[in-house]
């Protein structure tokens, strides 16, 4: 997947590490003082960084907005986020457009009309952005997801736990706690709500409030 962050704030910044570890990902930002971490493009390399403003349409051809697959604008203004977002989407046609909310009062404008597919509000919790925008947390993004505040808890599905034979959906997980991957037989399975669970599956969850003995009761 191929992505483009514009703003190397403190959401895009975070959200630019964890989908680095996979994807390539373009950081865009006006600052050159901001953008964080290593230059470079994917596999754990970190964000490549384009320094520019990302309302301007040059600009985004410059960090590759052509064939981009996701773009989030991730702003600390709401009008340039919804620029970002129309222009993305009506000019330059990305799949896939996320863009953050600042003020709440500016939600109704985050909509299809400017090409926005998801509104990100200012207290989205980090897991749930990256699976709205990747499809998946993938296995190796939960190692950056610690790094970032979220918690990331391995379980091994045992026989006559509260986990083998339901389904994903069936399990009565803490807010804000989600089955990020499942490892079966020594590969990754999708995640799918409806996914039923065996012993011998080893799940990764990601929380972004429960503690890890919440999350272990739940599942063990």
């Amino acid at each position: 997947m191929r992505a483009i962050i514009a703003g190397a704030g403190r959401l895009g910044s975070r959200i630019a590490r964890v989908l680095a570890a996979e994807h390539e990902v373009t950081l865009v930002d006006l600052d050159e003082r901001r953008p964080a971490g290593p230059a470079g493009g994917a596999g754990g390399a970190g964000p490549r960084i384009v320094l520019g403003d990302a309302c301007e349409p040059a600009v985004l051809e410059h960090a590759g907005v052509h064939t981009a697959d996701v773009l989030i604008a991730a702003t600390d203004r709401d009008e340039d986020n919804l620029v970002i977002s129309h222009l993305a989407k009506t000019r330059f046609a990305v799949p896939r457009v996320a863009a953050r909310v600042n003020d709440p009062e500016n939600t109704w404008l985050f909509d299809e009309h400017w090409g926005v597919d998801i509104a990100v509000p200012a207290d989205m919790p980090l897991v749930a952005l990256v699976e709205e925008v990747a499809g998946a947390v993938d296995t190796v993004s939960l190692l950056r997801l610690g790094q970032t505040g979220v918690g990331v808890v391995e379980i091994l599905v045992s026989a006559g736990s509260r986990a083998d034979g339901r389904r994903i959906d069936d399990l009565r997980l803490p807010t804000g706690t989600l089955v990020a991957a499942v490892i079966r037989e020594g590969e990754p399975v999708f995640p799918a709500r409806d996914l039923p669970l065996r012993p011998g599956d080893v799940l990764f969850l990601v929380s972004h409030t429960a503690t890890e003995q919440e999350i272990r009761s739940a599942v063990q």
